[in-house]
């Protein structure tokens, strides 16, 4: 099972000064301790059930283009992605600069968005809920065309596009992987299987992820679609570190399941926790299935 390391807090000590040097070491480590994928949240103010909203948070793209500099071989991107906060042309644009710069390893992390506080703040609109997805499937959509080659329009019920060119085209082959976020069964799966290279669920139990990756499975029948296709990963919402033991054999349990990845949020100093994940947690999953 492969590990990710998902930077969730941005309050640290020195900040904001110490910010950059603290992101780009904790980096830095994971890449060296066999970690396969770095992600950030798409959040404009912290989560509120994290802290307040007032505490510290850096955008997403500006800070994974800085990533793309001070890493070689993990792949980077946003955990996940708001549909409602980039236009879909502009934001496969900023994927495929991602993907360039870093030498083909971005990753388009999405979702439907949720945060209507960070939306109302900072004037973004913040359409119901059922339009969210539709715009969903029409962003993946447009990714998709422009990530193909095909520089035509593209007319959805939301979005319009006259041109869709996407000069230079992503270095990743054959375009950079898509990974959606949510566990939804009507709406968010379904997309999963009808788009999506892989998805991303909250480790809440084994016998949920069982039941969500059963309902994901008949969407892929529906859609013609092996589930294997898809990479399943989980975000672990416990510590590691408290208990590594248990930890690696609760991941175990999801290996058997088919979960091929999990992403851990640090916990105190970023840096010593990647460091110990590095010692403790990364060789003791990689020798679990699938």
């Amino acid at each position: 099972m492969r590990v990710g390391i998902h930077f969730v807090n941005f309050t640290l000590p020195g900040a904001p000064q110490t910010l950059g040097p603290t992101l780009a070491t904790t980096a830095r480590i994971a890449e060296e301790s066999g970690v396969s994928v770095f992600t950030l949240m798409d959040h404009w103010f912290q989560m509120e059930m994290m802290a307040s909203a007032e505490d510290p948070m850096l955008e997403g793209y500006t800070s994974l283009g800085f990533l793309a500099g001070q890493t070689s071989t993990m792949t980077l991107g946003l955990l996940v992605t708001g549909v409602t906060y980039r236009h879909p042309g502009l934001l496969a644009k900023i994927v495929t600069t991602l993907d360039v710069l870093s030498g083909g390893r971005a990753q388009l992390g999405i979702g439907a968005a949720w945060y209507e506080r960070e939306h109302r703040g900072l004037g973004v609109p913040f359409p119901p809920v059922a339009e969210r997805f539709e715009r969903l499937e029409e962003t993946l959509q447009i990714c998709l065309q422009m990530w193909s080659g095909d520089a035509g329009p593209y007319q959805g019920r939301h979005y319009q596009l006259a041109e869709t060119i996407c000069s230079p085209p992503p270095i990743s082959s054959p375009r950079p992987r898509i990974l959606i976020g949510g566990s939804g069964e009507r709406k968010t799966l379904r997309l999963v299987a009808r788009y999506a290279d892989a998805c991303n669920l909250f480790a809440t139990s084994p016998a949920e992820i069982a039941r969500k990756l059963d309902v994901l499975a008949r969407h892929c029948d529906d859609e013609g679609r092996d589930p294997a296709s898809i990479d399943r990963t989980i975000l672990a919402v416990s510590n590691p570190l408290h208990d590594p033991d248990a930890f690696v054999g609760q991941m175990a349990e999801y290996g058997a399941l088919g979960i091929g990845a999990v992403e851990l949020m640090p916990v105190g100093d970023p840096v010593a926790f990647t460091t110990q994940v590095g010692q403790h947690i990364v060789p003791a999953l990689a020798q679990l299935g699938p």
